[in-house]
């Protein structure tokens, strides 16, 4: 499943490139077809993206709500614009012609084997493409999203306000947001009505230390803290020496701030590269495991082999659902 960092880089990907430019919006897939008549035609005026979920809003007011799953993908073909300035932008040949795209998804890469062939633009859609927002030079394709719906600012305001913080969220610029006390509620009592406004750190740490579901858990819960996912939660809970069935109310709220400081530069990170590393690397070390997913983590995926610390045997089990790795003995 994409994690958050993907889905902020989908958002500035859809920032530089499609948001200012009246969009043809179709559903080739005819999945989303009432959807994409709505949005038809409109001006695309900002790309924001949630922990895990991204938003689009037209300038009719209407929001565009995608979250990508377990099998979402992006695609875009095109004119592209590097993420990274100074950066090269994979798949960035300009319109009218086409010779590669880039997938912004789980696996985040470029797609297509004919790089030196010219194509027509804009390409055919290829498979089950839910969502095409077209410019005259830039395409992106939605594939295989759990969710994928039109919402009125009301509505995208409080599907926000259900979510936990997100450290690379500025929900402050999100028309009437105001983060709910409980979010499991129908957004009737909000932070914001008891005064002014909490940090978004202090928000994660009085959510997360709060409850007695386990730690493991807690950082899976979306409303919780927005955006981590299996790879981040396994790491930043190694990175913390912290036993991920440790209940939340028993977790120091010293601890959860400093989950909650790593989580923001580890997202950052991830959002610059694309990739999600959590080891102190050298610089060498560093420009290898941007090739070498082996070299990226202390625990995940590393099932039965030596904890890259103490030697014990990574551990693997399941919990809220994913797989869970960690290490018995660093992790006490």
């Amino acid at each position: 499943m994409p994690e958050g960092h993907t889905v902020h880089r989908i958002a500035r990907q859809l920032g530089l490139d499609l948001v200012g430019h009246r969009l043809a919006v179709s559903s080739p897939q005819g999945r989303f077809a009432a959807g994409a008549r709505r949005l038809d035609g409109q001006l695309l005026v900002a790309s924001r993206a949630v922990g895990k979920q991204l938003f689009l809003e037209f300038e009719s007011g209407d929001v565009l709500r995608v979250h990508l799953g377990l099998y979402g993908a992006w695609d875009f073909y095109g004119r592209l614009t590097p993420l990274t300035p100074g950066a090269v932008a994979r798949g960035s040949m300009g319109a009218p012609r086409l010779r590669r795209a880039v997938r912004m998804g789980e696996d985040e890469r470029e797609v297509g084997a004919d790089a030196g062939i010219d194509h027509p633009f804009p390409p055919e859609p290829v498979g089950q493409v839910r969502v095409r927002l077209a410019s005259a030079e830039t395409v992106a394709d939605l594939r295989g999203p759990s969710a994928c719906e039109v919402l009125d600012p009301s509505q995208a305001a409080l599907a926000v306000a259900r979510l936990g913080p997100d450290p690379a969220a500025d929900l402050a610029e999100w028309p009437g947001y105001a983060p709910l006390s409980n979010p499991s509620t129908n957004g009737q009592a909000t932070d914001a009505a008891l005064g002014s406004a909490p940090s978004p750190r202090s928000v994660m740490i009085d959510r997360l230390t709060s409850r007695s579901v386990a730690v493991g858990q807690l950082l899976m819960d979306q409303s919780v803290v927005a955006g981590i996912g299996n790879i981040y939660r396994a790491e930043l809970l190694f990175r913390a020496r912290l036993d991920p069935h440790t209940p939340g109310r028993r977790v120091p709220r010293e601890t959860a701030g400093a989950l909650w400081d790593d989580w923001a530069v580890l997202l950052a990170e991830g959002i610059r590269t694309g990739v999600i590393i959590t080891r102190d690397l050298t610089p060498t070390e560093h420009t290898d495991a941007l090739t070498d997913p082996t070299l990226r983590n202390w625990v995940y995926h590393r099932t039965g082999l030596p904890c890259l610390v103490s030697g014990t045997p990574v551990v693997v089990e399941e919990m809220a659902n994913r797989n869970l790795y960690w290490c018995p003995t660093c992790q006490k």
